[in-house]
């Protein structure tokens, strides 16, 4: 499987070791090239050419010019997505301006009842800030629950603790009947499978960059503005960088045309240029490819497991289906952080969640089938000696 694998080239454009590493859903492997271009950034934009580089070194236009590099990744034209902050701010940004542009006469927003702890603390914060009612409904639950009261609707694509791929194209088509504002999280699917945010209608959508993006810890986030929306986005963070007249220092607020005015303040330069030179890994490479190569590690990984883990010892929580399925499987195991702490002394690196999931992430990019096979014939051994 190796050696048909037309994506495996792709492991030399990475720094990796012996190990197993299958944590990239929390933290991508570091890009060859982002060492050397930080580098250049600090000693020669930053030290050399100090604030000329705002004009001359392309700063100034980083946020929407690395947002043009990963709307590709996520099925969105240029002029789309901005670059900045952290996901948690840009769901606010998304979730506020969303439940703006739906109107005052729709009270109801709805939030993913499974998603990600932060996202359902913001949500709350900001239909509390609008005047609205949160309600958390199960994503299979949404359209059900979609009513002329409902202003906006935030999911996950992928949940992060099972992996379950949720529906996007028709959960987003039901919200749009429905007359509410979509907003999606794509923290688990984006760099990983095809997203489609222009071909499904999405009209927000909000994601980070040091997963499988592999921008590195912290790297900025992204937010996606549907283009017929732009001129209508209201964003709760109007900051200088958003303004139409930046450095015209205008007492009152004018926003800028297009997915410019999801900026807020001065770019986070130095892990955003680190961004920017970890997309080139992305560079000729196909998201199609890489689904394809996950859905085939993933099937592996459980075909291994199952051969070599003791019967009983563990259960998947990730679905089967490939179309309910993102790029990781989730494993419920008793004393799970105790299993993934000697998974880790012996060189397999995937990480657990509360109280008992064993996660293991698939980057395709750079995890090989043979990997895969010796991730499952560890556990096994943990597991059969535990």
């Amino acid at each position: 499987m190796d050696a048909g694998d037309e994506l495996a080239p792709l492991r030399a454009r990475f720094v990796l070791d012996d190990a197993v590493y299958l944590d990239g859903n929390s933290l991508g492997a570091l890009p060859a090239d982002v060492p050397a271009r930080v580098d250049d950034v600090v000693r020669r934009q930053w030290g050399e050419l100090r604030i000329r580089s705002w004009t001359e070194s392309g700063w100034w236009t980083a946020p929407e010019r690395i947002g043009d590099r990963i709307a590709p990744l996520v099925g969105a034209a240029a002029g789309q997505i901005v670059v900045g902050d952290s996901t948690s701010v840009n769901v606010f940004k998304a979730l506020v301006g969303a439940v703006r542009l739906a109107g005052e006469e729709r009270d109801e927003v709805l939030v993913d009842a499974t998603t990600f702890p932060t996202d359902g603390y913001i949500a709350e914060s900001a239909a509390r800030m609008t005047g609205r009612t949160l309600r958390p409904v199960a994503p299979s639950q949404v359209p059900d629950a979609l009513s002329g009261r409902t202003a906006a609707v935030l999911l996950n694509h992928v949940d992060y603790r099972t992996g379950r791929l949720h529906d996007l194209p028709s959960l987003t088509a039901a919200v749009r009947a429905a007359g509410a504002v979509s907003v999606w999280d794509l923290c688990h699917s984006a760099g990983a499978l095809p997203v489609g945010l222009d071909e499904h209608g999405v009209d927000l959508a909000v994601g980070c960059t040091y997963k499988y993006l592999n921008g590195g810890p912290g790297s900025p986030a992204y937010l996606y503005v549907r283009r017929e929306l732009q001129d209508r986005f209201d964003s709760p963070l109007p900051g200088w960088n958003s303004h139409a007249e930046p450095f015209g220092m205008r007492g009152d607020y004018e926003p800028a045309a297009g997915a410019l005015r999801g900026r807020v303040g001065t770019p986070d330069i130095l892990s955003m240029l680190a961004l920017e030179a970890a997309l080139e890994v992305w560079d000729g490479v196909s998201v199609d490819a890489v689904r394809a190569k996950s859905l085939a590690l993933t099937d592996f990984f459980l075909e291994c497991v199952a051969a070599y883990v003791p019967a009983g010892r563990v259960e998947s929580v990730t679905p089967v289906a490939h179309d309910e399925r993102g790029s990781q499987v989730a494993l419920r195991c008793a004393d799970a952080g105790a299993v993934m702490g000697r998974l880790i002394e012996r060189g397999v690196v995937g990480d657990f969640r509360h109280p008992d999931v064993l996660r293991f992430g698939f980057t395709p990019l750079y995890v090989g089938f043979g990997e895969v096979e010796r991730a499952a014939r560890v556990l096994g051994e943990v597991l059969g000696a535990g």
